[in-house]
């Protein structure tokens, strides 16, 4: 049944783009994280339009925004 599962990363860095579904698709959040520190990472998880599970992770940057720094996408057919 390994045949069946598949998970690719598909990308990090700096020049990484959000896709629908991203947090920051679209563009930045209207509200910011206060509270968390700069340089924490917030974790991301959604359904592409393919029904594939995507993980992202994203770092609070000194100006609250947040900057996508990496997405996983989950290709396995029998995920929960």
């Amino acid at each position: 049944m390994s045949a069946c599962t598949s998970t690719q990363t598909v990308g990090h860095g700096p020049n990484l783009e959000p896709i629908p579904g991203s947090i920051t698709y679209g563009g930045q959040p209207r509200t910011k994280l206060t509270k968390a520190p700069i340089g924490s990472m917030v974790p991301h998880q959604f359904f592409d339009s393919y029904g594939h599970r995507v993980y992202e992770t994203y770092v609070i940057n000194p100006d609250r925004s947040l900057r996508l720094t990496s997405r996983r996408i989950d290709y396995d057919i029998f995920s929960d």
